[in-house]
């Protein structure tokens, strides 16, 4: 598992860039799916099994990154515009690639820093050759790191929850009393743009979102009631997601009946692909199992590796079991 993460992570797709991560995923995933199509948005869909409640889990492929908006004639440094949620505090000095490979520093004006103008991305090598497009996207750059238990990386978000629904793929292999739609969706950093197209498209019975979510365990941090080795977390509401209790229901009878260690997820900012698919039609159930991690939206985002497997155990159990409660 920690090739796959390695691999994923450091893949390249800012949000509606997403052919490179699309194509590793397909590849990954081909054996262990009874039908694979891509959407006219770009969406992965695979579909495991056939009968039985209709299921999606999505999980996003896309990150945040930057869109090159204007070349500085004297400097040649490139001035950018957000793909996805920036923080201005973690920008300075970090390293951003663009799709020819080209690595650009993120540099700040002096007295600068509060406000996204205030940076620009040096791409020089010295030789003035270096040509950056304006309308060329960007996607940060650090690699993966293991450290014990800890898996630290840029684009854990959501890349770690595509992993997620991968491994739980070949745990299942093809062998499914559900008809199982596995989404890898597109533009969730924008807008969830992705998943709500492909519910529109697939109407499921219910939908299961795989993402990261915050953790109260940092120094002085937000309290919140998730912790890193702490399990799954089961999430219970989010300002875009009120979760119907039958599904917490659902998926704490089954971490409880099959050993899972987990805990429940109350986030105060932000939302997930569940978020869209409850909108599907005439209205989906929807709930998501999230991945704690620390550091979001940075190049430093931290997993426990303890905690993915118990989200993939859970995913696993939700849906190689008949869906009787609905």
């Amino acid at each position: 598992m920690i090739d796959l993460i390695k691999t994923l992570t450091e893949a390249w797709g800012p949000s509606g860039y997403e052919h490179h991560i699309r194509q590793i995923i397909h590849q990954e995933v081909e054996p262990y799916a009874d039908d694979i199509t891509i959407d006219s948005l770009g969406n992965l869909i695979c579909r495991v099994g056939q009968g039985g409640k209709k299921v999606m889990v999505a999980a996003h492929m896309d990150e945040i990154g930057v869109m090159a908006t204007y070349r500085e004639k004297k400097t040649g440094y490139m001035r950018f515009a957000n793909i996805g949620g920036l923080m201005t505090t973690t920008l300075r000095g970090n390293r951003v690639k663009f799709e020819d490979g080209t690595v650009g520093v993120i540099g700040v004006h002096a007295n600068g820093g509060d406000k996204l103008d205030d940076f620009y991305i040096d791409v020089d090598d010295g030789s003035g050759d270096v040509i950056v497009p304006e309308g060329s996207p960007a996607g940060f750059w650090r690699e993966m790191q293991v450290r014990g238990k800890r898996v630290i990386g840029k684009a854990m978000d959501d890349r770690i929850g595509c992993v997620v629904a991968i491994e739980t793929m070949k745990k299942l292999n093809k062998q499914a009393p559900n008809e199982t739609y596995f989404v890898f969706t597109v533009q969730e950093e924008v807008g969830l743009r992705g998943a709500r197209p492909a519910a529109q498209a697939l109407n499921p019975d219910v939908g299961i979102a795989l993402d990261v979510t915050r953790t109260g365990d940092e120094a002085k941090g937000a309290k919140m009631a998730v912790k890193l080795g702490g399990g799954a977390a089961i999430k219970v509401h989010d300002p875009g997601l009120v979760v119907p209790p039958q599904i917490v229901q659902w998926m704490v009878d089954r971490a409880q009946a099959d050993g899972i260690p987990y805990q429940r997820e109350l986030l105060t900012g932000g939302t997930t692909d569940a978020a869209a698919i409850q909108l599907a039609g005439a209205g989906v159930p929807s709930g998501c199992i999230s991945i704690p991690c620390r550091f979001i939206h940075t190049v430093s985002e931290t997993v426990d590796l303890d905690d993915v497997q118990a989200c993939i155990n859970l995913l696993t159990g939700l849906v190689s079991n008949p869906i009787e409660f609905m």
